[in-house]
């Protein structure tokens, strides 16, 4: 196998440069799609678009046993060098990458199973939409086995390190709006002050009190009210609030008492508050045997020493929406080290790009130790 994969290196590496160089932000990543589409076309390979959104699937051979691999395709919208881009420092070009990887390695391997492979090309994980959209499609009906992959932190893996699963919390971002009347400064009794309200409902998640074991954050992270009128009161104002929970029954507590306080204050101060989510993402859904599989794969690549504990972390990902949503589903996302810094997310992010070339053979021995497994009768 590493034969083979070495034998694609300079594929691999064009792709790869290709993604980087051409980021595309979430539902814009058309020009990604149609790169995709005609790289594999080419090459023999089945595709499906679609009409109404980027992404697309593609399969390998048939059977009623279905194993998928999936991967993100959007870029971030952020400043770098003082300008503001897409830019892809969430690692998912090297995703977009490694699927590809595993597909030409796959084609080279010529195995001869009777499950079907499936690969998913799904856009805007950073929306917390993409996935679900997936589903909306159907694409995911037909799956027993889904795996996943997304590059770590320095701070979580260190190059050359793996994980079998990552434990990613739910997140949900809300826009509000507080709509109040204005009032002359030296009148306040005559309307709503916003910016107070905004003050109190700050104040009041300070008091929200959940299960001590479970991690759980809610804070506002914007809050827009008055204009250049120092002397008017400002009874409107916009804010956003960011919510995260390790569980997804956490989730649900929480923003039960994050619409409680919007409804208290608004009766309280005699105004109205509307809460609108605007993104949410489940916490992860783990399979156990998934887990085992992709272990093994890890230790035969790169050996035990360098196989590391399943991450914990609380970033989100779209990617559970797929367990959540489809609970037959057995699932679990290999965690890569690769001397990632500063951090995901960081305008300036680095990581070591040999690391695509280990995630594709971690992922094709996952793929053939579930085979293997469905093949010996060791899934039920």
């Amino acid at each position: 196998m590493k034969k083979f994969i070495e034998e694609l290196k300079p594929t691999i590496d064009s792709i790869f440069a290709y993604f980087h160089q051409h980021p595309e932000i979430s539902w814009q990543e058309y020009k990604t799609t149609a790169y995709i589409q005609h790289f594999l076309q080419e090459r023999g390979f089945h595709v499906q678009t679609f009409s109404d959104c980027p992404g697309l699937v593609s399969e390998i051979g048939t059977g009623d046993f279905c194993i998928a691999l999936r991967t993100d395709m959007d870029a971030l919208w952020q400043e770098v060098d003082g300008k503001f881009c897409a830019n892809h420092s969430c690692g998912h070009d090297a995703h977009m990458t490694m699927v590809l990887g595993v597909m030409l390695l796959f084609q080279k391997l010529n195995v001869s199973s009777s499950a079907k492979l499936k690969f998913i090309f799904q856009p805007a994980e950073e929306k917390g939409t993409g996935a679900l959209k997936m589903m909306e499609k159907k694409v995911l009906d037909d799956v027993d086995f889904l795996y996943g992959v997304h590059l770590r932190p320095i701070q979580e893996l260190k190059d050359g390190e793996a994980a079998p699963a990552i434990y990613h919390g739910a997140a949900k971002f809300i826009k509000g709006e507080i709509v109040g009347e204005d009032a002359h400064g030296a009148r306040p009794h005559l309307g709503q002050n916003a910016i107070e309200i905004g003050a109190s409902f700050i104040y009041e998640m300070k008091n929200i009190h959940l299960d001590p074991m479970i991690p759980y954050t809610a804070k506002m992270t914007s809050f827009h009210a008055g204009g250049e009128s120092g002397n008017i009161i400002p009874g409107k104002a916009t804010f956003s609030l960011d919510l995260r929970a390790q569980t997804n029954e956490v989730m649900n507590e929480l923003t039960k008492k994050i619409e409680a306080i919007a409804n208290a204050l608004a009766k309280l101060y005699g105004v109205t508050i509307t809460l609108e989510t605007k993104a949410n993402v489940a916490a992860a859904k783990v399979h156990p045997q998934a887990q085992r599989l992709m272990e093994q794969a890890i230790i035969d690549t790169i050996g035990e020493q360098r196989l590391k504990p399943p991450i914990v972390t609380t970033g989100g990902e779209d990617f559970h929406f797929y367990t959540l949503k489809k609970p037959h589903i057995k699932a679990t996302m290999l965690g890569l080290g690769s001397d990632l810094k500063p951090g995901l997310h960081h305008p300036k992010m680095t990581f070591n790009h040999k690391a695509i070339y280990t995630g594709i053979e971690i992922l094709t021995k996952t793929f053939l130790n579930t085979i293997k497994a469905y093949e010996l009768g060791e899934i039920s």
